[in-house]
């Protein structure tokens, strides 16, 4: 039995790792999985790699592209889900904000710096023409913390999964401005260099029993009620939801890793840009 320790972020992507463990199919092809939750996001998950508190990531795509660009010892082994992430672009709800531009010169809340909510400012900004030298941000490391710092005046922006916000508008602590979908596949895998070196076969199990699971999972009787039981906060909205979430079974493209990393480049987040295969793992 090879032991592997696995993080992502507590949200409803993850459903099929969390069930996939508790049915003990990794257990079955010989894979220890040893899961767990990291609310803090893709910055700190990052970092989890670089000091070797995990063996493997799910994370967002833009911010492990950044992370190895800047060193961090891993590659992407594969691409998760291959939809885009829809990122909700918040404010407080009492605000008076009513459109973008009036959060220009703003405070963005981010979790982390070199986290999604931290990288797709920066998208947003390019989008709408903003000097990306004049971004404001005050970090509040999770949802929980954006929830307190955006109605106390503390920040005046935050950008989230909306799925995941959906409660928080609904409770009326924050207002959504509009969407800011992802330009590339929301979330990969990653895994730390030293255990592909040393455990490349358990790794090629662990991929084969999760894209066995996520293969079949829209089409499971029980997907909803399992995604609802999971996460009865966004039970309204889970359905839809669904609809819009493609998993992958693939590996990531050059091209895809490039067009990151051209994006990557062009909000001056990595000083240039590195070869593709220090990066990922590509197929054959």
């Amino acid at each position: 039995m090879t032991r592997l320790r696995i993080v992502g972020v507590p949200e409803h992507f993850n459903t099929p790792w969390y069930d996939a463990i508790k049915q003990n199919h990794f257990t079955q092809n010989g894979i220890d999985l040893q899961w767990s939750d990291v609310p803090e996001g893709t910055g700190r998950i990052c970092q989890m790699l670089r000091d070797g508190s995990t063996d493997v990531a799910v994370l967002l795509t833009e911010g492990i592209v950044r992370d190895i660009a800047l060193g961090n010892p891993a590659k992407i082994v594969q691409v998760y889900v291959q939809s885009p992430l829809l990122w909700g672009i918040h404010v407080a709800a009492k605000s008076n904000y009513t459109q973008i531009d009036q959060i220009k010169n703003g405070r963005a809340a981010i979790s982390r710096f070199g986290s999604g909510s931290h990288l797709m400012t920066y998208v947003l900004a390019e989008q709408q023409g903003w000097p990306l030298d004049q971004l404001h941000f005050e970090c509040v490391h999770t949802l929980e913390g954006a929830k307190q710092a955006l109605p106390f005046d503390e920040a005046d922006y935050f950008l989230w999964e909306q799925f995941m916000t959906q409660p928080v508008v609904d409770e009326g602590i924050f207002r959504r401005l509009d969407i800011c979908p992802t330009p590339w596949p929301s979330f990969v895998i990653a895994v730390r260099n030293d255990v592909l070196q040393q455990n490349q076969e358990a790794i090629d199990t662990m991929l084969r029993v999760i894209n066995e699971y996520t293969a079949g999972f829209k089409n499971q009787l029980n997907a909803l009620q399992l995604l609802k039981s999971t996460f009865p906060k966004q039970h309204k909205v889970l359905a839809e939801w669904l609809t819009h979430t493609a998993w992958s079974q693939e590996k990531p493209t050059k091209e895809m890793i490039s067009m990151v990393q051209d994006w990557l480049l062009k909000m001056a987040l990595i000083p240039k840009k590195v070869d593709a295969q220090q990066l990922a793992i590509f197929a054959e």
